[in-house]
This record gives structure tokens, sequence and C-alpha cells, in this order.
């Protein structure tokens, strides 16, 4: 295994990483060396530290975040974690299994304050609108500016599909867009869409979710609340029988826990310093781009 700085790229995740980056553009200039930028935007990333105080062995901080920016709004950074996961579910066939948790990130007060996609700032009218519609996924709590991530991991802890909502949204809310979000790409043919079994805790029991899942062929282990058990009690045969639960496969469901358990050691994921919400995404996937490319490299060394 090659020798690397802490927090940046080893020899054998660069190994993984260097062909999914993009190539030099046919006309202009060449991109500064990739992996010295790669690995200067995972330092701020893990860190947590303003762009203008990166090291200078990463090179002009601005070119550092550029890089980040442009990935961002190109969708690179999606694209590559994409293609770390393909075939990810092969091991478990049929019954891959997927666990879904939220999650509420704490924005720092310089997260506050995106102009608007037209240009300029909004009105005292519009201000309190854009904060209920949630503009930028940004949204006011008891805990001042939060964001609300949804994530969907593997059963190895791995993030697989991340969805952003304001922060005074319910956990059910993000449900249908994160697995929406699921796409594991294949070697060969369409990439896979749907698990074939989902875990979640009791914030996620309701009818249109179960039946989200039931239309799509989804199994479900989901705990139903105290409240919903007792009217269907209430309603006695009317109410129908409980829905299935597996006691010993709803063990499994802290694995989205340990997930973000893994990208919150990314200080840039666990306090949103990110104005606009299409950079947090980029934030969120250069995370578990790591994740991955961590784990992908453990298993070489491991088959070697």
């Amino acid at each position: 295994m090659g020798v690397s700085r802490r927090h940046e790229l080893t020899d054998d995740e660069w190994a993984l990483l260097a062909p999914l980056l993009p190539a030099d553009p046919p006309r202009g200039g060449r991109w500064r060396d990739h992996r010295t930028t790669v690995s200067g935007i995972l330092y701020r990333e893990r860190t947590g530290i303003p762009w203008r105080d990166l090291p200078e062995r990463f090179g002009p901080w601005k070119t550092v975040y550029q890089r980040k920016r442009r990935w961002a709004m190109d969708g690179t950074w999606s694209r590559i974690c994409a293609a770390l996961r393909i075939d990810c579910d092969a091991e478990e066939g049929d019954e891959w299994t997927v666990g879904v948790d939220t999650s509420s990130i704490r924005a720092h007060q310089h997260a506050a304050g995106a102009r608007r996609p037209g240009g300029g700032s909004p009105e005292k009218g519009e201000a309190a609108r854009d904060e209920k519609g949630g503009r930028e996924a940004l949204g006011r709590s008891r805990g001042g500016l939060t964001t609300k991530l949804h994530l969907a991991a593997d059963r190895r802890c791995r993030p697989i599909a991340r969805h952003t909502t304001c922060g005074q949204r319910a956990d059910c809310t993000g449900f249908t867009q994160v697995m929406a979000a699921i796409r594991i790409p294949r070697r060969v043919g369409r990439p896979r869409t749907r698990p074939g079994h989902v875990l979640a805790d009791k914030a996620y029991s309701s009818k249109a979710i179960r039946s989200h899942l039931r239309r799509r062929g989804i199994k479900a282990t989901i705990p139903i609340k105290a409240d919903q058990a007792a009217n269907r009690r209430k309603k006695g045969s009317r109410g129908g029988r409980p829905p299935n639960f597996d006691r010993e496969r709803y063990k499994q469901r802290n694995t989205a826990e340990r997930a973000f358990n893994k990208l919150k050691q990314f200080r840039a994921v666990a306090t949103r310093y990110d104005k606009r919400d299409y950079m947090y995404q980029a934030t969120v996937d250069i995370a578990t781009m790591k994740i991955w490319l961590r784990d992908l490299a453990q298993d070489r060394r491991d088959t070697a």
C-alpha cells in the first residue's frame, strides 16, 4: 500500500480513481494534476477549513475550489460514485438489502444568504416563502438553520443514494426521492434500481410508503407505530392484519446509521458550509467516493 499524507489518497485508491476522472480538454489549457487537486478537495472536506486556508502543497486554493464546483455542476462527482458501485449487489442477488435513514445537518451561518438563481437577493416578503419552500434545502427548526440528509446504504454501511430537503421537513418526505436515486450500474445491461428488501425505522411507517414499496415489488421491514397499532386494534376485524415484521432482519437496520457515522467523519458533511444545495450534495458525494475507494482498495489487498 502506498504511503500518503493524512486525509489524502493512497496509491491503491488513486489506481481505482484515476480511470474515472475526466480527460484533458481537446482545446485550451490542460487540467492541473488531478491527484493533487482531488487530494486538496478531500483535505478540505475532511477538515472543514475555509478554502483560503488550504495548505500550499495543493496549489492555488481557487483552482481546487473551482474543480470541485465545475464537477458538481456537470455531475462528475455523482458519476464517479456510480462507477465505483458497479455490481455491488452481486453477492446478495435478489436478497440485496438496503437501509434508509435520515439525519439533520446543522448549517453554519455562512451557508445562508445564497443569491437567487436569477440574481439578486429576495425581497422581505419572499424570504419567508423561500424558507418555507426549502430553497437550497435550508430550513429553520429549533436548532437553527438545518438540512435533512436522506440516505440509503447497503449492508456494508456504504452510501448508495442520497437526497436533501430543508431541515424542518419530516423524515418520510424524502423516502421516494432517495429510493428513486438508487442506480447500481451493471457490466452488462441496465442499472439495478430496485433492492430486494428495505429496512427503515418507525418514521417511515406510513400507508403511502408501504404501498409504494409493494407496487415496486420490494419487501419492507418497518416497525409499526404504537398509535397505528392501537387504531388497528380499535377497528377490530375491519382493521385488517398488521404488516409482516421480521425482528431478526430489523437488527441490520443500523447499517444506515453507521453509514452516517462514516460520512460525518468529514466535517464539511457533519456541518454544512456550502450555500448552494448542489455544492453540499457534491460534498456528500466526495465523502461517499472516499468511503468506497477505501473499501474497494481493502478488498483488492485481501484478494491479492
